[in-house]
């Protein structure tokens, strides 16, 4: 299904113009565990399976979540350059992404305590089927780069509130 990108991005940047208070959208995903590492998430209509590889004790029955997050800012990358693209008209006929990022597993495992649980760094290549000029694509990059939702939170500190609560079940009497 062909869009008009650049119409949408008019329209919705006029509509959070007028309507400042209506900007802020709440997303949600709900996941739970099913055996061992392998969970389910459940994301508006759609099912996730979340495993990890064996190598890491999971069944590999799906990506694990650094991989998501991969993909989560892979996937972004490419739904910016398109919408940024059309927006400023600069002429783009497909986005491939590839990222890969490093994780010292010391940190997960609480084998050194100074060790970072999460990415110690995350690179990634972007590939435009464009023939714009070098002018438009650094234009578009550093658009994209200034936009990209999942590549600001994974670069600047988000506050994170998580709460626990328990709730037990009840076991029958033998």
């Amino acid at each position: 299904m062909s869009r008009d990108f650049k119409q949408v991005f008019e329209s919705v940047q006029a509509s959070l113009r007028s309507s400042p208070d209506q900007a802020v959208a709440t997303f949600t995903a709900d996941s739970q565990q099913v055996e061992g590492f392998r969970s389910e998430a459940k994301i508006r209509q759609f099912s996730l399976t979340v495993d990890e590889p064996e190598s890491l004790a999971g069944s590999d029955q799906g990506p694990n979540p650094v991989e998501l997050v991969l993909a989560a800012l892979g996937t972004c990358q490419e739904i910016t350059y398109r919408l940024y693209a059309d927006a400023l008209g600069i002429p783009l006929n497909g986005i491939k992404v590839s990222m890969e990022g490093d994780v010292d597993l010391r940190g997960f495992f609480a084998v050194d305590n100074e060790a970072r649980p999460g990415f110690l760094s995350i690179r990634g290549s972007v590939i435009l089927d464009s023939p714009a000029g070098e002018d438009d694509i650094a234009r578009l990059k550093e658009t994209v780069d200034r936009h990209c939702p999942v590549l600001d939170l994974i670069s600047n500190r988000t506050p994170v509130d998580l709460s626990v609560t328990t709730h037990a079940t009840a076991v029958a009497a033998a």
